[in-house]
């Protein structure tokens, strides 16, 4: 399984981005798929999830309210909204996503089998 990320770039704070993840499997149905971002100097860190059955989003307490995680099965292809960005999301975001992950452990990151390149999100002041 392959992921791209796209959509990173250099913006103002409250601005807005979408990131995209483009998988190379025909159907990503049955698969977790989340959002995890890595700072300059900090651990990796969870931003978002969808479950294995797609019922159930969860999201990092600092980004809840005004990042929104969703999934396009047609275009195999899944997305983090971000609106509202602060500098303090300035971050390389990548994608990942796993067939068997628990959902209990969605924001564990050593847990994900397939990871995508990372796309970097810079906000500035």
């Amino acid at each position: 399984v392959q992921l791209q990320a796209s959509g990173g770039g250099s913006v103002q704070a409250g601005a807005t981005l979408r990131l995209s993840c483009a998988t190379s499997e025909r159907s990503f149905r049955g698969y977790a798929v989340g959002w995890f971002r890595q700072a300059p100097g900090k651990e990796r860190e969870f931003v978002a999830a969808i479950t294995r059955t797609g019922a159930a989003t969860h999201y990092a307490d600092s980004v809840k309210g005004r990042f929104t995680i969703s999934f396009d099965n047609a275009k195999s292809t899944f997305y983090l909204q971000m609106n509202s960005l602060k500098p303090e999301d300035t971050a390389v975001y990548y994608c990942a996503a796993d067939k068997h992950l628990l959902t209990s452990l969605y924001s564990a990151d050593a847990q994900y089998d397939y990871w995508g390149q990372g796309t970097l999100v810079t906000v500035s002041s």
